[in-house]
Parts: structure tokens; C-alpha cells; sequence
């Protein structure tokens, strides 16, 4: 999915041991113009409930998206 809407977002200040470094960083649930959901990290800026963003890049399996 090239570009989406953000059903719902957190910030991790916990993360697990190999997203230590990362730590705080936002996660956020999508829904799809196709009405599909993925589960991404946000790059850039912050994100809200609502927020259209688009595909940024893949890191190690993980997509990452900014806001649009």
C-alpha cells in the first residue's frame, strides 16, 4: 500500500532489546485505499488519528511511513 490513512498510533518508550536504540519511536495502525491494514513505523514527523501518509521505505522487514 503506497498511501493510507492511520487508524490509530502510540509511542514506544519501552521497545525490545534490537529497537533499544530507536526508543521512543511511533508505531501506527493503517487502513489501505484499498480498505486493507498494516501494522508500520512512522518516519519524520508525528502522525494523529486521521493523518493520510505515505510509503516512505522498507528497514530489515519493517515498513516505514511519513506523513503525506
Amino acid at each position: 500500500m503506497k498511501t493510507a490513512t492511520v487508524y490509530t498510533e502510540t509511542v514506544v518508550h519501552a521497545a525490545p532489546e534490537q529497537f533499544v536504540a530507536d526508543a521512543p519511536y511511533q508505531l501506527a495502525i493503517l487502513v489501505g485505499d484499498d480498505g486493507s491494514r498494516a501494522t508500520v513505523r512512522i518516519a519524520g514527523e508525528r502522525v494523529a488519528i486521521g493523518d493520510r501518509v505515505e510509503f516512505a521505505e522498507e528497514r530489515n522487514g519493517i515498513p516505514f511511513y511519513r506523513k503525506a
